[in-house]
């Protein structure tokens, strides 16, 4: 997600400096005009945003206060925004580190997968001081179709995991659709373009029945992260009858499916028959 990004920002004409883990992912923006910081403490001094994206809340810790992180950074008024699905409360506790720092922070997760990223159609949910999401909204709209305001810092963490939760029910519902259609012989491909052409139909169930029919399940989002995101929304409170159901279906199907796309959940529920 990262990458196709920070490709939209640098077509929009913005200075982009990166940093990487993964410095095959670095040296592919630096071709395309970025520059590289050799720590996250060294971004924060040559920028005046810092966008983060990345796993869970363990790698947030690392980017803040491992060893060259942003709490390290020696520089104030910056604004860091941490466009990653993580728990609010990661949020709230680093929010207030970068206040002490002198810095600003939102927590802005984006709806949307790499497809999305790539032509910069990404709805992005930001939680955190109205005037500083104003300043920012102008990246915002390079990399998005839609960004709000939803609320104080960790709204945007808590508005994307009640959307993941809802994805949950979206690709659990089409599996099991598909399975017992299967069952009782009715063609995947005639149910798929019912699907579409009804008022049920929507791009997830587009895309994810084409990776059914294709048995195509590269990951796109992975199946092990839709359980990491139904996890904390269990932290922050699920407990209605459809979320205990799907974290229960994700959590059995991780260990054979965990590395493939959030669509394999078919594959598991089909062998459960």
């Amino acid at each position: 997600m990262g990458v196709p990004m920070s490709q939209q920002l640098i077509k929009a004409g913005y200075p982009v400096t990166v940093y990487n883990r993964n410095k095959d992912k670095e040296e592919e923006l630096k071709e395309q005009g970025a520059a590289t910081a050799a720590t996250p403490a060294e971004l924060l001094q040559q920028t005046d945003v810092v966008i983060i994206m990345v796993t869970d809340d363990n790698a947030i810790r690392g980017i803040f206060s491992g060893d060259g992180g942003l709490l390290q950074g020696k520089a104030t008024g910056k604004i860091i925004v941490n466009m990653s699905t993580v728990s609010p409360a990661i949020s709230k506790e680093v929010e207030a580190l970068c206040r002490q720092q002198g810095n600003h922070y939102m927590d802005a997760p984006v709806s949307g997968s790499v497809k999305q990223a790539e032509t910069a159609q990404l709805v992005i949910m930001a939680g955190g001081d109205h005037d500083v999401f104003n300043q920012v909204l102008p990246v915002f709209e390079k990399m998005g179709k839609m960004a709000l305001n939803v609320g104080e810092v960790g709204s945007g963490n808590t508005s994307k995991l009640v959307i993941n939760t809802l994805l949950s029910f979206y690709a659990q519902g089409l599996a099991e659709a598909v399975v017992l259609a299967k069952n009782n012989g009715v063609d995947t491909a005639a149910l798929l373009s019912m699907i579409g052409n009804s008022a049920i139909g929507n791009p997830f169930t587009k895309i994810k029945g084409d990776a059914i029919l294709n048995n195509n399940f590269e990951v796109a989002f992975s199946l092990k992260n839709i359980l990491k995101d139904l996890r904390l929304a269990k932290d922050i409170g699920l407990a209605t009858p459809m979320g205990k159901v799907v974290l229960n279906t994700f959590e059995a199907a991780e260990p054979e499916y965990g590395n493939e796309d959030i669509i394999a959940v078919v594959k598991h529920i089909e062998a459960k028959k």
